[in-house]
C-alpha cells in the first residue's frame, strides 16, 4: 500500500514480496556495520522478518519502516520510516539504502517526507533517532531534516548518540 509519493520517489508499505530486497539490503556491510546484524540468512528469514518486525508494527502503531522505490521504474533502494521501540518513549526515524543509491538526495527525499507524515498526518509530537557514534552521514542527514543530537545513551550494550526533534 501505498504511502507517500515525493519528487522522485515513492514510499509504500514493505510485503512479504519484498523479502529478496529486504535480505538484500539488511546484509549489506553498511547495514551491518551502522544497524546491526539482524541474522537473515534466507529468504524465508526475510519473510519472517517482515511480517514480525515491519506488518506488526503497521498493524500495532499504524506506521512502520516503507519500502523506498524510484519513480520512474519502481526499483526498489531502500527502507524508511517510523519505528516505535519498547526502549525509548517516542516513534524514531530511520533509514537505510542500497549504496548504489547513497549522496543522489534519495535519503533525505524520503527521510523529510516521513517527517511530513508524522506531523500532519499521523499528529506526533516528538520524534527520535539513534546513531551510531561514527556514523557521520546519518547524524548530519539528521540535522538535516530538523533533528538534534541530544545525548549519549546506553542501548543493547552499545553507548549510541539520541537525536530528537518537538514537531
Amino acid at each position: 500500500m501505498k504511502i507517500l509519493e515525493t519528487e522522485r520517489l515513492v514510499l509504500r508499505q514493505i510485503s512479504v514480496e519484498d523479502a529478496d530486497f529486504i535480505l538484500d539490503l539488511l546484509n549489506q556491510p553498511s547495514f551491518v556495520k551502522y544497524i546491526g546484524d539482524r541474522n537473515l540468512r534466507t529468504i524465508d528469514d526475510a519473510r519472517q522478518y517482515i511480517l514480525t518486525r515491519f506488518v506488526a508494527s503497521y498493524e500495532q502503531f499504524g506506521y512502520g519502516f516503507y519500502l523506498v522505490e524510484l519513480k520512474q521504474n519502481e526499483a526498489p533502494i531502500g527502507i524508511c520510516g517510523l519505528v516505535k521501540r519498547e526502549t525509548l518513549p517516542d516513534a524514531d526515524i530511520g533509514f537505510a539504502f542500497l549504496p548504489d543509491y547513497w549522496s543522489q538526495g534519495y535519503a533525505f527525499e524520503s527521510a523529510q517526507a516521513v517527517m511530513d507524515y508524522a506531523k500532519n498526518v499521523l499528529k506526533l509530537k516528538r520524534i527520535l533517532a539513534i546513531t551510531t557514534k561514527d556514523n557521520e552521514s546519518s547524524g548530519k542527514l539528521l540535522n538535516k531534516i530538523g533533528l538534534k543530537f541530544e545525548r549519549l545513551i546506553h542501548l543493547n550494550e552499545e553507548e549510541l548518540k539520541l537525536f530528537s526533534v518537538d514537531l
